[in-house]
């Protein structure tokens, strides 16, 4: 019965782990339209450009950065879903 568990224990790890690179991996999108608000969407296209650029440099240092790029690029997703957030907001008004 342990081994069983800790089999199961050791294929969800793997699975979250899993989960954890793909999402990770996927880049931040550009969904502004820079015909409505080219400041915003050159803004979210700078930050895809600086997300590509850290996961170039993500992948020359063999993923080992201590966490602080994968936080930076959490930091760009964000900024990225703000940006949408105030485009829409100025749709409306």
């Amino acid at each position: 019965m342990k081994i069983r568990k800790l089999k199961l224990g050791s294929v969800m790890g793997l699975c979250l782990l899993t989960g954890g690179i793909v999402i990770a991996q996927n880049p931040s999108v550009e969904n502004i339209d820079p015909a409505r608000h080219p400041h915003l969407a050159a803004a979210q296209h700078h930050l895809r450009m600086a997300w590509d650029e850290s996961s170039a440099a993500q992948h020359a240092n063999d993923w080992d950065m201590s966490g602080h790029a994968a936080h930076a690029r959490q930091l760009m997703e964000e900024a990225s879903r703000e940006l949408k957030m105030a485009a829409e907001a100025a749709n409306r008004r």
